[in-house]
């Protein structure tokens, strides 16, 4: 399954790290529909806003369905059937939805035949792994790719070059419900989930649809194009993840802070104990973690084409000092009991 993840990008970062070319060979960036009804966290819960990629068609008829816009949406789906005028009265849980029920269940079924499909995006989402009658959180990621450390003694604190940090693509389903007695319309999404990859099948038994590249992005999105039929053969395990142990402060979704991304050592049956090297980069969150402002946000390249890597300022050293943590034994694999 999947009920928390973390979006640490601003919204002008987002924007960026989404860049990518269109059937025509052109790079786009897409634009948001409400930038100003979304914000960065690192623990995202349902009921909460986060950035979903999906096709320009489905709010102007005359687009053309492989162009790509963001929008922010309420995790949760509530279907556009819905009588209620309180959305929050649904009486059961649609943050995530089975791919194996999802055309039997009408709420998942009726949108995706309609084609709304889109891409939730996260850096990341958590797992808790039942060991030893606790829960020990899991926060599960790309792989990534391996970069230099930013130099600490940068005169003037320049960006320097690199590659960002691969956001995960996770399948989702979206739906627009109306109150009844008029108001603006509620735009929410679910994320598919599957039966856990192999490599996750230690921490948890189910795991989001991800899509694994553009091509995959592509195909979900572009529902003109691509059938639903078609389009659900893109949902399956995928084994491209890698995943670190951190603290139970992520447990609860109202601490959002940089501590709930930071791998720690679990040898320890009483405490949490966190690497050296963990401390360090807590240390190191706390002068330079992430502002909502986007001038000061890391500037992350895009993940679904190649171009001139932009720049980045201390800010994202959070996600350059997990992929050191990739080249030490502090985040394993965990050990089943």
């Amino acid at each position: 399954m999947c009920g928390r993840t973390a979006v640490t990008l601003g919204a002008d970062g987002i924007r960026r790290a989404c860049v990518y070319c269109d059937n025509q060979g052109r790079t786009r960036h897409p634009e948001w529909q409400n930038a100003d009804k979304y914000s960065p966290s690192y623990n995202k819960s349902p009921q909460s806003n986060s950035p979903v990629l999906l096709s320009r068609r489905h709010f102007e008829k005359d687009a053309n369905s492989s162009e790509r816009v963001l929008a922010a949406m309420r995790w949760g789906l509530v279907p556009s059937w819905f009588k209620e005028t309180d959305p929050s009265k649904m009486q059961y849980k649609t943050s995530n939805c089975r791919s194996d029920t999802m055309m039997e269940k009408f709420s998942y079924k009726g949108p995706l035949i309609k084609g709304k499909r889109c891409v939730v995006l996260a850096d990341g989402f958590y797992e808790w792994q039942q060991r030893n009658g606790e829960k020990q959180p899991y926060f599960i990621y790309f792989p990534q790719a391996k970069q230099e450390m930013l130099d600490k003694k940068s005169d003037d604190n320049e960006e320097q070059d690199g590659k960002g940090w691969r956001l995960l693509t996770m399948a989702g389903i979206f739906d627009c419900w109306e109150p009844p007695d008029g108001g603006e319309a509620l735009y929410t999404y679910t994320v598919i989930t599957v039966d856990a990859s192999k490599a996750l099948s230690s921490i948890h038994n189910r795991m989001p649809a991800i899509l694994d590249g553009d091509e995959a992005v592509r195909k979900w999105l572009d529902f003109a194009e691509v059938p639903t039929q078609e389009a659900v053969r893109l949902i399956h395990p995928s084994e491209n993840i890698t995943f670190h142990p951190v603290s139970t402060i992520v447990n609860s979704s109202r601490n959002n802070t940089p501590e709930c991304l930071i791998p720690v050592e679990t040898e320890s049956k009483k405490e949490i104990k966190a690497s050296a090297s963990s401390k360090m980069m807590l240390n190191w969150l706390k002068n330079e973690s992430p502002k909502k402002e986007d001038d000061d946000l890391p500037r992350w390249s895009s993940q679904f084409i190649q171009t001139a890597t932009p720049k980045k300022t201390s800010a994202g050293l959070m996600h350059q000092w997990l992929k050191k943590e990739e080249r030490e034994p502090s985040a394993k694999k965990p050990k089943t009991q």
